[in-house]
């Protein structure tokens, strides 16, 4: 599993001319999920971001993770994270999960942060999506519960 994770200052997502999911202050996610993942990658992922402390104290240190602020997380699905690009000029997905697979491991990560006490706001599985945000500070980390 590889989440790319974004402090933001806010984030939303439309399809179509529907908004379907709107944050302020906290984290921009986007998520992609392997067919090697287990359950267990899911909940180790969700309680690393859920924990990460990327956000500042009144020191300007870096102490304060998205529970601790109150913050809240836009979390988009994103199988291109797995695209191999090192032969040929297209991306190569195999190593994305089935979209069966992908989709249950992406919502059991969603109902982990949730169950965490964090305001979760999502896209759409599977759509064409616009995604639109503000990095603060910019931070911005890859995480891979593979190593």
């Amino acid at each position: 599993m590889k989440v790319v994770v974004q402090r933001c200052k806010e984030a939303r997502v439309t399809v179509g001319d529907e908004m379907v999911g709107q944050i302020a202050e906290g984290l921009m996610l986007l998520v992609g999920i392997t067919h090697e993942d287990t359950e267990q990658d899911v909940n180790w992922m969700a309680d690393k971001v859920a924990g990460l402390r990327i956000f500042e104290d009144e020191a300007e240190k870096m102490n304060f993770s998205v529970q601790d602020v109150n913050g809240a997380i836009l979390s988009v699905s994103q199988f291109t994270l797995y695209g191999d690009c090192r032969k040929g000029r297209r991306p190569n997905f195999m190593s994305a999960a089935r979209p069966d697979q992908a989709e249950r491991f992406y919502e059991l990560f969603n109902e982990r942060l949730r169950s965490l006490g964090l305001t979760v706001e999502t896209g759409r599985f599977g759509a064409m999506m616009d995604v639109s945000f503000t990095n603060w500070g910019p931070v911005t980390l890859i995480i891979d519960s593979q190593g």
